[in-house]
């Protein structure tokens, strides 16, 4: 093994851990995927700093919780003043690139959801000194992913980015994914807007759910192709340069976020009436899970917003499981083409391969589909796996362990120190203790669940429970989950209230007091004596 390896880090979106087979899915199966779990390390007890894109993807950037890197919620950029671990990689000499979904920064191009409140009466400060830092994150130089501007043409992403030398971008999901891969897409069809979206769908017969649509994109010319067809022609490109340098190659799908649009055989690969529903399909007694049962019960759940969570029936369950089932399964193919060929390139024993995802999905838990603010495992437990010519293959762990981990474990990996202000641990530093918890942190960016206030939620994971926290911002409501997970896996029964749990409770909260005084920034370093 060079004592400089190469690195391959293949990202999913929106991709809960049970959805593999090497995670135990008895129908999905995933032989590629698998097949580096088996030369490999798999990790069974991994949880993301925040089951939402921009958060979560900026935590893996930085190795840092989002409450210190500031993208707290999806719609605020990633500051290009963060230092990132790809760009220790590359002032150490490695070739970088990503190919695929970034989201670092906006795509829609469209305000955002809430902005500075003036007070009448009073006289508001100029809009330079409206925030606590004069970094506000605009600019054209936070524009690289805002697929209005791609879409007017001549736009592109300005580099190095983030770290990335090179960078192939995907914005969106499903078919309806823009960026570097609509200008690919339209070098390759004389017409894609007649392929994308719902209204030139094809038809699916009795298959009808919310954000799910037979699309008319032909597997060839779909955003997975595109970002597998990018990341070979980097492999190629590094391995006929010969000039010894190792690289970094982020490779990032898209898929299976919704909306669910499985192309070609994919749509049909896996029935409906072959999919089991969880267990707690029916199950949990929170009032959010009220709340939207009784929205889909009256007919007024929002369900076409890809911003919110909203109830499924049994039915359309089952149609979406089987979409998202179709779409791991073509990541699976793509991964599968790279892998071979890495090792037809030569470069297999010098390279460590990792596969995680950015945060689950409901997908069906407690009836629920997509995401957000209720911290159920099926959001916040992620796949990760570690496929290194170095370590011993077939192992499986089940220590706690994070997405922060990633950044700092790669540059472990690669003999390299990380910056001050890194949270994460390095998975193969045997003198590098595990924790006892972890802490996951989410911000609402709008009112969900019939509530007037944004939530902020923040919960505890141990081996045996989970413990959440809500407050609504700015109105001081705040309500509380606790659930044993070893006698309660699927989370259906909240104890917060139970007495025979107080005691564990007050104990859990002492230490979620404690990982919060333990997460609190160490950077800057001071400049002086005082």
């Amino acid at each position: 093994m060079a004592k400089r390896p190469n690195f391959v880090l293949f990202i999913t979106d929106q991709h809960r851990a049970d959805h593999l087979g090497c995670y135990g899915n008895g129908l999905l199966r995933t032989p590629a995927i698998d097949a580096l779990a088996a030369h490999g390390t798999r990790f069974d007890n991994f949880h993301v700093a925040s089951p939402v894109c921009m958060p979560n993807r900026a935590s893996l950037m930085t190795g840092r919780m989002p409450s210190l890197h500031g993208v707290r919620h999806n719609g605020i950029p990633l500051s290009l003043n963060q230092v990132t671990f790809v760009e220790l990689l590359a002032a150490a000499g490695y070739a970088t690139a990503l190919a695929g979904k970034s989201h670092l920064q906006n795509f829609t191009g469209r305000p955002p959801n809430f902005g500075f409140e003036e007070r009448p009466g009073s006289t508001a400060p100029p809009s330079e000194l409206r925030e606590a830092d004069r970094h506000q994150r605009r600019g054209a130089q936070y524009e690289s992913e805002n697929d209005a501007l791609w879409r007017k043409g001549g736009h592109g992403v300005a580099l190095p980015f983030y770290g990335f030398a090179r960078a192939d971008i995907c914005t969106g999901h499903g078919d309806q994914v823009g960026g570097d891969y609509r200008n690919w897409l339209a070098a390759r069809h004389p017409d894609p807007d007649s392929l994308i979206g719902p209204a030139n769908a094809l038809p699916a017969g009795d298959r009808k759910a919310p954000q799910c649509w037979r699309t008319r994109v032909p597997e060839e010319l779909y955003p997975t192709s595109y970002v597998a067809d990018r990341a070979a022609d980097f492999l190629r490109a590094h391995a006929a340069a010969s000039d010894g340098r190792p690289f970094f190659l982020q490779v990032s799908f898209p898929d299976p976020h919704h909306p669910f649009t499985p192309p070609g055989r994919f749509w049909d690969m896996f029935d409906p009436g072959d999919i089991e529903l969880p267990e707690n399909f029916s199950a949990g007694d929170v009032a959010p899970l009220a709340h939207l049962r009784a929205e889909l019960a009256a007919g007024t759940a929002v369900r076409d917003q890809p911003t919110l969570p909203w109830a499924a029936t049994e039915d359309e369950a089952r149609v979406i499981i089987a979409a998202t089932y179709g779409m791991i399964a073509m990541v699976d193919e793509a991964v599968g083409r790279l892998t071979a060929l890495i090792d037809e390139l030569g470069l297999g024993t010098d390279t460590v391969m990792m596969f995680t995802a950015d945060h689950g999905d409901y997908m069906g838990d407690h009836g629920l589909m997509t995401k957000y603010l209720l911290h159920y495992r099926s959001l916040t437990r992620v796949p990760f796996i570690v496929a290194d010519p170095g370590h011993k293959a077939g192992a499986a762990r089940g220590d706690l362990a994070s997405t922060l981990d990633i950044s700092t474990s790669i540059l472990g990996r690669a003999g390299l120190q990380p910056f001050n202000g890194m949270q994460g641990r390095d998975l193969f530093d045997s003198g590098a203790r595990a924790p006892d918890s972890l802490l996951i942190e989410e911000d609402a960016s709008l009112p969900m669940f019939g509530k007037n206030g944004r939530e902020r939620v923040r919960t505890l994971v141990t081996d045996r429970w989970r413990l959440t926290h809500h407050q609504a911002a700015g109105q001081g409501a705040e309500w509380w989950e606790l659930y044993d997970l070893e006698n309660d896996p699927g989370e259906s029964r909240n104890l917060w209230d139970d007495p025979t749990t107080r005691e564990i409770a007050r104990d859990l909260m002492a230490r979620m007091i404690a990982r919060m005084t333990e997460i609190q920034d160490t950077s800057p370093l001071p400049t002086g004596r005082a």
